[in-house]
Parts: C-alpha cells; structure tokens; sequence
C-alpha cells in the first residue's frame, strides 16, 4: 500500500497546511487529530470498501474496521478559516476527515467526487439554524370535527335530561 499524507512529506497531524488527499489514488493512509488518542493522534486507512482507524487509548493500540456504507454520507462543516469535508458516521469519534480547505470551488469538487467514489449522499452543510415555531396546540381548527366525522350524524344523549319547570312537586312533604 503506498503512503499518502497530506501534502506530500510526513506533516504532524493538527498542522497548519490544509490536507488535500487524492480520491482517484486510495487506498490512502495518513494521521488525524484525536484528542482521546495517545499523543492525540490516529491513523486512518482508506480504502474503497472500508475505513480501518488504528489508534492507542491508554496504551491499549486498536484497530476499528467500519465498512464505507455504515457512514451516513460525506458531509461539509466550517470552520474558522475554511471548511473541512469528511465522512460522516453516526458515532461522531468515527467520523473522518477528507479535505480541509479554503476554497470552497475545491471543497466543492472533492465533495462531489468523494461522494461518488464512495457511493455515498452528499450531506447538507452543518450550520446552525434556527429551530421552527412550535405548533399552537389550541387552534381555530383544533375544535373543529374532522372530515370523515362531517358526514356523519352527531349523537343525541340516551337519557336527556328532563326539565319541569312551573309545575307543582308530586313528593308530600309534612
């Protein structure tokens, strides 16, 4: 398997030169930032059927075999001085990144083209958006009958109650 890091020479994990790696070449094995890691470092095999994570957790080294079509898709997130596209699964701590990057007409083809050679959905940007209005629960169409209940009849009570009223009470009362 032939080494690829991000730029070409062997450049700690968490330095400042953007990491471009190349789809069309995989598979590819290179280091990534992980603050539960030893040495908050972890290697990460790409392959086009499945990811291996190789990191050691108080000093216990393990080597996490994820097949590509667990990941939810490859995804796009922002950051403060550009953006990083990774792949996304739905345990955060085995999401990996692919690029990160500046130009977002980079970010842009390397999201297409990982997504295509991995056969998975591009995932919509991760940016916070303000949540919906609640639902009114006590609206104008609340009390209203529902359709189907419309062409029925409505129900009259069994035993309505009987109101005498202007007549003499029957009961003698001494």
């Amino acid at each position: 398997m032939r080494r690829q890091t991000a730029t070409g020479g062997r450049n700690p994990a968490g330095s400042s030169r953007a990491l471009r790696l190349d789809p069309l070449s995989l598979p590819i094995r290179y280091d990534a930032h992980d603050t539960r890691a030893d040495g908050g470092v972890r290697q990460i095999e790409l392959h086009r059927e499945r990811v291996i994570l190789h990191r050691a957790v108080a000093g216990m080294r393990m080597a996490i075999k994820v097949r590509v079509s667990d990941f939810r898709g490859v995804g796009c997130r922002g950051l403060d001085d550009g953006r990083m596209l990774m792949l996304v699964h739905r345990d955060p701590s085995l999401s990996v990144p692919l690029c990160i990057s500046s130009d977002n007409d980079e970010i842009e083809r390397a999201w297409a083209l990982w997504s295509e050679i991995f056969a998975l959905p591009q995932l919509p940007d991760d940016t916070p958006r303000e949540a919906s209005q609640r639902r009114r629960r006590h609206s104008v169409m609340s009390r209203r009958r529902p359709r189907f209940l419309m062409r029925r009849r409505t129900g009259a009570l069994l035993n309505a109650p009987r109101s005498y009223a202007g007549e003499r009470e029957i009961i003698a009362r001494h």
